[in-house]
């Protein structure tokens, strides 16, 4: 009898061991089901592609100055974008930038008008007053 007890002992080892040796296979497939998730991750996010940018329709709109704004950028309907960029091309001909602050301009009597009388004005207030004379 003691012979069928060992066989049964050894029998038990036996698949104890191999029970062992299927858990480590096991987390191998899920260590590699990981990796699989995160390559598939990077592909997804790397290719985007750049969409062409849209103006925005308002800054777009032709808008007619008015008689003081016009004496500088002229009496045909503009859209904004371009009023500004006319005023900028005045004021670099005219050298009215200041020399030590470039953000404020100088105005001359033609700005004057537009600029509301102030003979200083920094750059973004003048979109601000620029705006007031268009319709």
């Amino acid at each position: 009898m003691a012979k069928k007890t060992t066989k049964k002992a050894t029998a038990k080892k036996a698949t104890a061991k191999k029970a062992t040796a299927k858990k480590p296979a096991a987390k191998k497939a899920t260590a590699k089901k990981a990796t699989a998730k995160k390559a598939t991750a990077k592909k997804v996010a790397a290719p985007k592609k750049k969409t062409a940018r849209k103006p925005n329709p308002a800054f777009m709109k032709a808008l007619t100055p008015s008689a003081a704004l016009a004496e500088i950028v002229g009496a045909t309907a503009l859209p904004r974008t371009e009023v500004v960029k006319k005023i900028w091309v005045y004021i670099k001909k005219h050298n009215l930038q200041d020399a030590k602050n470039k953000r404020n301009i100088n105005a001359d009597d033609k700005l004057k008008a537009v600029f509301g009388g102030k003979k200083t004005v920094s750059m973004f207030e003048m979109t601000k007053l620029v705006s007031n004379h268009l319709k």
